[in-house]
């Protein structure tokens, strides 16, 4: 089945996506395009960027907002649903546009 094009609004200074497997760097694509599990409860949507995603500008990199503000007894929970250190398994291609 071929994959649709679809464009995402990505921050500029967002690091490039990592290779499959690699550590997660913040580069946002993953959660831009789809919530994960976590995201979906909280975000209230299937398709389409998670609501919990975060842009730190400090740092250059995206965050998950839900991992960032859940209470400290929560997060372990919350990391395993999103596969924090994992590393990256977003089979997405990304192409820069034109601004």
């Amino acid at each position: 089945m071929a994959r649709s094009a679809r464009t995402i609004l990505i921050q500029p200074e967002a690091p490039p996506k990592p290779a499959l497997g690699e550590p997660c760097n913040g580069c946002g694509l993953c959660c831009l395009a789809e919530p994960c599990p976590v995201g979906i409860v909280l975000s209230g949507r299937l398709h389409g960027s998670c609501r919990q995603l975060r842009w730190d500008a400090a740092q250059h990199r995206y965050r998950c907002g839900a991992l960032l503000n859940a209470p400290r007894w929560l997060r372990p929970l919350f990391v395993r649903w999103i596969a924090a250190g994992a590393g990256c398994d977003a089979e997405l291609d990304a192409t820069p546009g034109k601004p």
